[in-house]
C-alpha cells in the first residue's frame, strides 16, 4: 500500500485523547483485510503482531500513537501551492503527529504480509491512545506480554532523528517559611521579622537555573524556575475567587487584591528539573540542597526552608548496547536518509517502555525515531514534508531487513 494513501486515510479521521475509536477501527479492518493478528487489549490500545517465519533471530516492537491534538471537527486536508506538504484547511491540526508514526508501521506490517519471502523475527506493533494528554494509553500495556527486547518509537519531528536517550522530568518544590510576622509599619523596624517573600527572592537567586550540563552539543541535564508565590494570602485568593469578572492577566489581579501591609511568613518556588542522566540530576539536586542548607544555617530559628522532590517521569538512559544505532546508520546509508543519533531534552513514550520488562523479564531498549519531517506540530499551521514521509518508511523497512540479516 502506498505510505501517502494510507497516511492520508488515517490523518481524515478526527481521534483526539481518549477519542481515537474511529481510527483505531479503520486500522483493525486494514489489518483484517490483509490477514494480520490485531486485536485490542484492555484499554483499547491496538496490538499487532506479524509472526516470525524464520528461528534464530529477535523480533522488533514499533510503537505509536492514535491521539492527536484537536478535537472532532472535520480534518480537510490539501497540499500546499509547491506539492510538497500535506496540511489543513489552517482550521485545526493535520495529526502528522503522530499519525505519520502509525501509518509508516501499519504499512510495514502489511509489507511483510504480502512478501512472505522476506525471513524475519517477528514484528509487534503498539498503537496508544492518550499519548498527548496522559500518557494513559501506555501505561495501561501489558508489557509482560511483549516479546520483543528493541523499541522503535516513531514519534520524532524530523526524518532521519535516532534518539537514544531521553530527559526525564523531575519536580522541585521550595518553601520558605518566616516564624515572625507582623504589621509592614509598626514592626518592620525588628530585624527578627524576616519576610518570606524577600528571603525567597534571594534564594531562589543563588539556585541553579537553565542548562546544567551538555554532551556533544546537547543538553543532558536542565532545570528552570517555572513559578514564585508568595503573599498570595487566603483573603487575596478568596476575593479573587469572589469576583464576577476578571480582568487578565490573572495575577494582576491577584497582586492588586493581595495585603501589602504584611510582612510575609510563607513562600513558594517551583522548578522542573530535566535529565536524562540520574547522576547529573542527583548532583543538581545537591547543589539546591546546599544552598537550603546554608540558608536554614543563615537565619537559624526566625526562618526556614524545605526542598521537596517528585519525580513525573523516569528518564530513558542511553544503553551500553548501541546496535540499533549502528543498523540505522547502515539502514540509512542504505537508502540516503541522514540518520543523526543524539538525545532529546523531553518526555515520549521511550520513557516508559524504558523503565518496564518484556515478557522474558528483559528491559525494554527504546528508541525515538523521526520518520518524516513535521513542521508546527500541535498547532492549525501543522504540515508534513512528503517525500519526508514517503523516505520514512523506506528508512524503517530497511532497519527492519538490516535487524534481520
Amino acid at each position: 500500500m502506498d505510505i501517502t494513501e494510507l497516511f492520508l486515510e488515517l490523518a481524515k479521521i478526527p481521534s483526539p485523547s481518549l477519542g481515537e475509536i474511529n481510527v483505531s477501527n479503520k486500522i483493525l479492518e486494514l489489518t483484517y483485510i490483509n490477514g494480520i493478528n490485531a486485536y485490542y487489549d484492555d484499554y483499547q490500545n491496538l496490538i499487532i503482531r506479524v509472526p516470525a517465519n524464520t528461528s534464530g533471530k529477535e523480533p522488533l516492537l514499533l510503537s505509536a500513537h492514535m491521539d492527536v491534538v484537536g478535537n472532532n471537527s472535520e480534518v480537510n486536508i490539501q497540499k500546499s501551492p509547491d506539492d510538497k506538504f500535506y496540511m489543513t484547511d489552517g482550521t485545526r491540526t493535520l495529526g502528522a503527529d503522530d499519525k505519520a508514526g502509525v501509518a509508516v508501521a501499519l504499512n510495514l506490517a502489511i509489507y511483510l504480509a504480502k512478501n512472505p519471502d522476506i525471513k524475519h523475527g517477528g514484528l509487534e506493533i503498539v498503537l496508544t491512545r492518550d499519548e498527548e494528554t496522559n500518557m494513559t494509553g501506555i501505561n495501561h500495556v501489558k508489557f509482560n506480554e511483549l516479546d520483543s527486547e528493541n523499541v522503535l518509537v516513531l514519534d520524532s519531528d524530523m526524518l532521519g532523528n535516532f534518539e537514544i536517550a531521553g530527559a526525564g522530568y523531575t519536580k522541585l518544590d521550595i518553601e520558605v517559611t518566616a516564624k515572625l510576622g507582623g504589621h509592614s509599619g509598626n514592626d518592620i523596624q525588628d530585624k527578627k521579622r524576616y519576610n518570606a517573600a524577600k528571603l525567597i527572592a534571594d534564594l531562589v537567586s543563588k539556585l541553579p537555573n537553565g542548562v546544567y550540563k551538555k554532551e556533544n552539543g546537547f543538553t543532558i541535564t536542565s532545570c528552570n524556575l517555572g513559578s514564585i508565590v508568595a503573599g498570595a494570602t487566603d483573603i487575596g485568593i478568596e476575593r479573587l475567587l469572589d469576583k464576577k469578572e476578571i480582568d487578565k492577566p490573572y495575577s494582576k489581579t491577584l497582586i492588586s487584591l493581595c495585603a501589602d501591609n504584611v510582612i510575609n511568613t510563607s513562600a513558594y518556588a517551583h522548578y522542573s528539573l530535566r535529565s536524562s542522566n540520574r547522576k547529573y540530576e542527583e548532583k543538581l539536586i545537591e547543589k539546591f540542597q546546599k544552598q537550603i542548607d546554608k540558608f536554614n544555617k543563615k537565619y537559624g530559628e526566625y526562618a526556614h526552608a524545605e526542598l521537596k522532590t517528585k519525580v513525573h517521569m523516569l528518564p530513558f538512559e542511553k544503553s551500553p548496547n548501541q546496535k540499533m544505532a549502528q543498523i540505522a546508520k547502515i539502514a540509512g546509508k542504505n537508502i540516503g536518509v541522514d540518520v543523526k543519533v543524539q538525545s532529546f531534552h523531553a518526555g515520549a513514550e521511550t520513557h516508559i517502555y524504558a523503565n518496564k520488562l518484556n515478557k522474558n523479564n528483559v528491559k525494554f531498549k527504546p528508541v525515538l525515531v523521526g520518520v518524516a519531517n513535521i513542521y508546527s506540530m500541535h498547532s492549525p499551521n501543522e504540515k508534513v514534508e512528503i517525500e519526508s514521509l514517503k523516505k520514512g518508511f523506506e528508512f524503517v523497512k530497511e532497519i527492519f531487513i538490516e535487524y534481520n540479516k
